[in-house]
């Protein structure tokens, strides 16, 4: 199989808008949670679209085409450098989402119970393949393009399935990421009376007195290429996307399995696929929503797949600095490793001052921290994500080769 790397990447997140954005602020330790949320403060859709596009696109399909747009011009390829690499039917889009355009939903529902006619772009705006369809459009990637909607695993499962995508020839690029914008009364209230929520508003994964996530909105994108396509053109590469692994707990629809069992068998294959020992691993960003189920299962899926060496690399959690993204979290945090890895610097687990019990790892408490990499090779990581539904998705991320 041909070898998948990536050439761009971008991001609009609670830290704000641009993918280094996100990696210095929060590598410095800026928390973007304002009042027990994590919204979008600094993205302006009048910075990006026009009115009439503005109209014509729901907020979560907005974020996605920003996200995108940063990630391909990085990559090389935008309009300004001459468009794509490879024939258009050679590239494609795939995005990942856990709700899609429920703005575009509920304001038209709104019309309805108030007499008014609801607008002809309802259902395309809120359709959950809304993102990758105007990314496809924007960019004419007529190749393999669509939506990937596994609750929180949702963006990491896009990324997972663009890999198989390329690797088997169906596709040499892919715009791959996720979006998502549901910061709205409804979706507090549902997650709020799920109790999934922090009634204090903090996130602090890991900690002993964590009880809930915090919602956020946000989307994260990579151009992911077949390397001898990359390599060919000269493109700069950021790093090589090495593995992927997904399973199902099958267990509950909103629980985790409490044992990790399935979770570490998504990270056990993710390896597998990689070719790499659990030994191999410097890093791990991990999905660390800050509820109390998720963080114990995580962790001893962590140390039931890596062993003893679990205890011996950083983890930490993006959520603590921009709360959960949803379906758009995975893509996100895939950004943030990238980077982080490239600097060989584990950022912050922030929030977090007393590990709960039986959380005996190393969360990054506070302040960043150095990688130790072996000589001789690049800073290895792994990102995970779990999803309600039970949907465990796993990605091996290797920083690129020095120049």
């Amino acid at each position: 199989m041909r070898d998948v790397v990536i050439t761009g990447v971008g991001a609009v997140t609670p830290l704000g808008v641009g993918a280094r954005t996100l990696h210095e602020r929060w590598t410095a330790g800026v928390c973007g949670i304002v009042d027990g949320e994590a919204p979008c403060a600094e993205y302006d859709q009048a910075d990006h679209f026009s009115r009439k596009e503005s109209r014509r696109s729901d907020r979560f399909t907005q974020l996605a085409l920003v996200a995108a747009a940063e990630a391909i011009a990085e990559a090389g390829w935008g309009a300004d450098a001459g468009g794509l690499p490879v024939a258009p039917d050679r590239a494609g889009a795939i995005i990942g989402t856990g709700i899609g355009g429920i703005d575009t939903l509920l304001g038209n529902y709104k019309e309805l119970l108030g007499g008014s006619a609801v607008s002809p772009l309802a259902v395309p705006l809120m359709m959950g393949n809304a993102g990758a369809a105007a990314i496809s459009m924007k960019h004419d990637l007529e190749g393999p393009s669509f939506g990937v909607m596994s609750a929180c695993a949702a963006g990491t499962n896009a990324i997972g399935v663009a890999l198989r995508a390329i690797q088997h020839g169906e596709a040499d690029v892919i715009v791959a990421g996720g979006s998502e914008a549901a910061l709205h009364p409804l979706t507090r209230a549902a997650f709020g009376a799920l109790d999934a929520l922090s009634t204090l508003g903090i996130s602090r994964p890991f900690d002993a007195d964590r009880d809930g996530f915090v919602m956020g909105e946000g989307a994260g994108v990579l151009v992911l290429e077949a390397g001898d396509v990359a390599r060919a053109r000269g493109a700069r590469i950021l790093g090589t996307l090495s593995g992927y692994g997904t399973t199902s707990d099958a267990h509950h629809l909103t629980a985790p399995r409490s044992d990790g069992k399935r979770a570490s068998a998504a990270i056990t294959i993710a390896l597998a696929d990689a070719g790499f020992s659990a030994d191999a691993i410097d890093y791990v960003n991990a999905h660390g929503t800050s509820t109390p189920l998720n963080d114990a299962a995580e962790t001893a899926a962590l140390k039931a797949s890596l062993g003893e060496h679990a205890a011996k690399i950083p983890i930490s959690s993006t959520k603590s600095a921009i709360g959960h993204l949803l379906g758009a979290a995975g893509a996100v945090e895939a950004v943030a490793t990238v980077l982080a890895l490239r600097d060989r610097v584990a950022p912050p687990t922030l929030g977090l001052e007393t590990p709960g019990e039986g959380l005996d790892l190393d969360y990054v408490p506070g302040q960043a921290k150095a990688m130790s990499v072996p000589d001789g090779r690049q800073a290895r990581a792994i990102s995970t994500s779990f999803g309600f539904g039970g949907h465990n998705a796993v990605l091996v991320l290797e920083a690129a080769e020095a120049a």
